[in-house]
């Protein structure tokens, strides 16, 4: 489509960018490719943080473009945990996986969150599973049998 519009990328306001970074790469396969540091008044304006300082990285997989924002100031705002999935907003990461067990267990072992409670089995043999990163933010992860 030449409409002139190009998708580049999601925002994730994190409050500790490093852990944030660590554990996209560390858990779900990520790789950094790229890092910015602003503070000047255009961005400030533009994203209406007055005087901030904020640090980004982007992140990528599959084609697809995470930019993590962290702010050395003003302070992160906002709830820690996850958003109710019929709040207004994006809602959550969804990921096909082949071993959801094994994708669970890397995501525990770098601080996120396993939500047993929530995991189901569809009709036909797949099954989701929703975890969290360590900032609380929700990932869906929807395991296929082989045949799907």
């Amino acid at each position: 489509m030449s409409d002139g519009i190009r998708l580049t990328h999601f925002g994730l306001c994190v409050r500790d960018i490093g852990r944030a970074e660590r554990f996209y790469c560390g858990a779900l396969g990520f790789e950094v490719v790229g890092r910015m540091t602003v503070d000047d008044d255009a961005t400030a304006q533009l994203l209406d943080v007055p005087g901030l300082l904020l640090e980004l990285v982007y992140l990528q997989r599959d084609g697809f473009r995470l930019e993590l924002l962290g702010y050395a100031r003003p302070v992160t705002v906002g709830d820690h945990g996850p958003r109710p999935m019929n709040a207004l907003g994006f809602t959550h990461l969804s990921f096909r996986v082949d071993d959801a067990d094994r994708v669970v267990t890397a995501i525990v072992a770098h601080g996120g969150r396993a939500l047993t409670e929530r995991t189901v089995a569809f009709g036909g043999g797949n099954r989701g599973l929703m975890a969290t990163d360590p900032e609380g933010n929700l990932l869906e992860l929807i395991e296929r049998t082989a045949d799907r």
